[in-house]
């Protein structure tokens, strides 16, 4: 499932995404603050990746992406890029088992193991945070 946004030429406002997640717009706020609150240097912004993909929305250090937010209808995903110390602290922790299960049998590239969390309620939303701060750690 792809973005809901795909028109290159539309970049996506907060009307447009609340509109779009409904009730969860709540839940991307969340983390989107819990993420500059933690970091305050992050950065942030749409980004297009193409008519398959769409516009995503990513909260980066200077390095790299620290999160990535990927809007659906009435959700949305969370999505992280994970390194061999992350993962070794993220398996070790007390984050749900689903998540650590999703880490442990995405494939490895060069710059890590990434997995996208649906968030459809507030359920993992604690989880997520423990994610961001991991991520930001290592």
């Amino acid at each position: 499932m792809t973005s809901l946004f795909t028109d290159k030429s539309l970049q996506p406002t907060q009307a447009d995404l609340e509109k779009a997640l409904g009730k969860n717009y709540i839940n991307w706020e969340e983390l989107f603050y819990f993420t500059l609150n933690t970091f305050p240097e992050s950065t942030f912004g749409w980004h297009y990746s193409g008519q398959k993909f769409g516009w995503s929305f990513r909260i980066s250090d200077k390095k790299r992406v620290l999160l990535y937010l990927l809007p659906r209808d009435r959700f949305f995903k969370a999505a992280f890029v994970f390194g061999d110390r992350a993962v070794e602290e993220i398996t070790s922790s007390n984050v749900a088992e689903l998540i650590k299960l999703e880490l442990i049998n995405a494939k490895k590239y060069a710059e890590g193991r990434g997995i996208r969390i649906e968030v459809k309620d507030i359920s993992l939303i604690e989880d997520l945070k423990k994610l961001i701060v991991i991520k930001i750690k290592n």
